[in-house]
């Protein structure tokens, strides 16, 4: 017997209890039989004014992390799934892999998350030289470019967008992000990616891919194109961009 709804696959969310993108736009991609079971990181919704601010943000989520795995472990998931980004980041390759490890050790699933599934996605599409917006200060900015000079490529514009607070990052308007994205484009910039996952980019980033004429990657359909293809789920999405509609 299998769950009548998620019979292909169940699959675990783990997001910052101020998130308000991540549920919405993994719900949109989400193919016949697969279910997405979110679980809040209870965090406050702080004002960020500067690095220490919010470097103590990333402490507050890593110090409810194992609660809420714990709590969306009880509905039997067959993966984990972080719909968080900063900490898929912060201390750079080695630590990244290290949470990974000890998440897939603590609940007996693999894991999808950002920083490795944003690894995956620029290594298919082929890029090297890229750009990178990020809602953070640059505390953030340095933990994201430092995994991505780590895992190979050249980090050759960023743009912290420094978010007041945490619910204020879905508050990012479209137009916003349009202005993010032609400022870390230039000549020989092979992709851009966007990382923070309460900026809702998912249905832009195609629109500026064709633009552009480059990829243009939003993190939560790297993330989430990462769980579907690492559960044999192959299903085609269309709206998302080329990595849910042609890989």
């Amino acid at each position: 017997m299998t769950d009548s709804l998620g019979w292909r696959a169940k699959l675990g969310v783990l997001i910052p209890s101020t998130n308000t993108s991540v549920q919405p736009e993994f719900d949109a991609m989400r193919p016949p039989g697969v279910t997405n079971h979110i679980s809040r990181i209870r965090i406050p919704n702080m004002a960020l004014n500067n690095d220490d601010d919010f470097a103590r943000l990333v402490d507050h989520i890593a110090a409810g992390q194992i609660e809420a795995v714990d709590s969306v472990m009880t509905c039997e998931p067959d993966r984990i799934v972080l719909g968080i980004s900063v900490e898929t980041f912060w201390g750079g390759y080695a630590l990244s892999r290290k949470l990974k490890a000890e998440l897939e050790q603590h609940t007996g699933l693999a894991v999808s998350m950002g920083a490795e599934a944003s690894e995956k996605a620029l290594k298919l599409l082929g890029a090297r030289r890229i750009g990178v917006v990020t809602p953070y200060f640059p505390v953030g900015d340095r933990n994201v470019a430092q995994f991505f000079a780590e895992a190979g490529f050249e980090v050759a514009k960023l743009v912290g967008l420094k978010c007041a607070s945490p619910v204020l990052i879905a508050h990012v308007s479209e137009a916003q992000l349009r202005d993010a994205i032609r400022a870390v484009d230039g000549p020989g910039i092979d992709a851009i990616i966007q990382v923070g996952t309460n900026l809702a980019m998912a249905r832009l980033a195609p629109e500026a891919e064709r633009w552009l004429g480059k990829p243009v990657v939003a993190i939560n359909t790297a993330i989430y194109w990462d769980a579907l293809r690492a559960s044999g789920i192959a299903d085609k999405v269309a709206g998302f961009g080329p990595l849910l509609e042609r890989h």
